[in-house]
């Protein structure tokens, strides 16, 4: 098993990719501290896999939330005794609004959730690395969209701030062993957009030009296999990498 024994945090999961994340990291025999909202939805994960070869506990709590973030960590240190991988993925879309549009709301919503809440995570796992005195591992789910206009400017800015803060995490903490990359997902089919708000219509109708060339759209089960490779020691030496995910979209 490609992850035995392995304690990791993933955030988003109780649905999606998040979801599938998990599933496969207990396949593989890791003790997961599976973090989402829905609490029910977690508990539920956890009664399916159940039999394991890994572990999963969940903790429900809000990623946009300092306090909730370095609890989630804390939860795992506490119920597993140490911390190995954080995997960031929970996240939020915007309207696909243009910026003559957008909202004070909306900019900070997205920017809570998509930037801000993963970086506090990345603070407390990097102390907590530091303080294990073994390095660690940060898996950010960004998206292509931090470089190809596929959302609106609130979504793509803050995939962007979230790529730029992998980038940099890696560098400053190449030396102390701990790696820091991310995943760019192109069009994954969850269940997403039944929760996103009602598209703004001059921004959907010019994303929707790139949208018409998108190929195939993935499955949450191709950001796991990515995700699985990164978290486990095979990728050791790969370190403030954004693996693009996209089916060659980005390409076009």
């Amino acid at each position: 098993m490609r992850l035995k024994d392995k304690v990791i945090v993933v955030t988003g999961a109780s649905a999606g990719m998040g979801k599938a994340i998990t599933e496969r990291f207990v396949r593989e025999g890791a003790k997961v501290v599976a973090v989402a909202r829905r609490k029910e939805r977690l508990q539920e994960l956890a009664q399916e896999l159940a039999q394991g070869p890994g572990q999963v506990s969940v903790f429900a709590g809000d990623i946009s939330r300092r306090e909730d973030n370095e609890a989630m960590l804390e939860h795992a240190v506490k119920t597993y005794g140490r911390l190995d991988v954080l995997v960031n993925n929970a996240g939020i879309m915007d309207d696909n609004t243009a910026i003559g549009d957008m909202s004070d709301e909306m900019l900070e919503r997205l920017m809570q959730v998509n930037a801000c809440g993963p970086m506090y995570a990345m603070r407390r796992a990097v102390q907590i690395f530091l303080e294990q005195g073994e390095g660690g591992n940060i898996i950010n789910t960004c998206s292509v969209g931090a470089v190809h206009h596929t959302a609106g400017v609130a979504y793509c800015a803050s995939k962007a701030a979230l790529t730029a803060a992998t980038r940099n995490t890696a560098f400053m903490y190449m030396e102390e062993n701990i790696r820091c990359n991310a995943i760019a997902p192109g069009g994954v089919i969850t269940d997403i957009p039944l929760v996103m708000p009602q598209a703004n219509e001059f921004g959907f109708a010019r994303t929707s030009s790139l949208l018409a060339h998108s190929p195939e759209l993935g499955m949450p089960e191709d950001i796991a296999n990515a995700a699985l490779f990164l978290a486990s020691d095979e990728s050791s030496f790969i370190n403030g990498v954004v693996l693009t995910c996209d089916g060659g979209w980005t390409n076009l």
